[in-house]
């Protein structure tokens, strides 16, 4: 479920990410607009899932954005519907909280489970999770924000709280902890379309020794070339430039072998 390797190269991971409100897939402007309302339906999470299953997606993640239990249920009956018919690795997220949350997830058919704000809160969540379901189900994402010429800060709550945590330093905390995967978001980068924090991006992935998946800020093919190498990204992860048409899955695993980058070939375009 983590690194992938094509004749013993390392295979880039492509990934769709489906925010999820009351069994709907929306999307904001940018990072911090769910939280005010300004949520755009995208279309049916079965649906998309099923197209971008399609067009050859490596993983898809799910992320909760909703808060009340009835539409937690929701989100169950979603994965539910996802893992009957698509056969690609499914992580979820938002809301998940303690290990009975993760139990819920994995038997609804989720491979992986990501916590953010529940694992600052809890660190000891990660590591109790990790042995109970084995490290390479639990996902930690991190929401980094740069707050200095050459500092990242981990922030919570859709950027309202700033935990003080120092972005590599948490990564390499969580990875300790029983984490085997990171997904880091770059807070400055979400939503821009303006390419992905490159630098902060480097530093974790140099800095731990489990997959990271890079996210925000995807806006162009070329974007995902530079993450990949530039940034030492294990996989990128998108929304919008999925979910509005502008790219499918295949024409960015056939730009991303184009450039000389391995992915796995399923499904994938001339």
């Amino acid at each position: 479920m983590g690194r992938r390797y094509l004749g013993g190269v390392l295979a880039k991971r492509v990934i769709p990410c489906l925010d999820v409100h009351d069994g709907q897939v929306t999307r904001g402007v940018q990072f911090g607009k769910a939280e005010a309302g300004g949520l755009r339906n995208v279309g049916d999470p079965v649906e998309l899932a099923l197209r971008y299953n399609e067009q050859g997606a490596d993983e898809m993640v799910f992320f909760d954005i909703t808060a009340s239990a009835h539409e937690r249920s929701t989100m169950v009956e979603v994965i539910e519907r996802v893992a009957e018919r698509c056969f690609m690795p499914l992580t979820v997220g938002g809301g998940i909280r303690t290990l009975e949350d993760m139990g819920r997830m994995l038997r609804a058919g989720a491979d992986k489970v990501s916590i953010n704000s529940a694992a600052v809160a809890n660190p000891d969540l990660i590591r109790a999770g990790a042995e109970k379901y084995g490290s390479q189900c639990i996902v930690v994402s991190i929401d980094a924000k740069r707050v200095g010429p050459d500092r990242w800060t981990v922030r919570t709550r859709g950027d309202r709280t700033d935990t003080g945590l120092e972005v590599v330093e948490w990564a390499c905390r969580a990875v300790e902890l029983g984490a085997g995967e990171i997904v880091l978001n770059s807070i400055d980068a979400d939503g821009t379309k303006a390419g992905y924090d490159l630098e902060i991006t480097r530093r974790v992935s140099e800095a731990v020794g489990v997959p990271v998946v890079a996210s925000g800020g995807a806006g162009r093919l070329e974007h995902m070339v530079e993450v990949l190498v530039q940034g030492k990204a294990d996989a990128v992860l998108a929304a919008s430039i999925f979910h509005f048409g502008e790219y499918t899955v295949d024409e960015v695993k056939a730009f991303l072998e184009r450039q000389g980058i391995p992915v796995r070939r399923d499904r994938l375009a001339a």
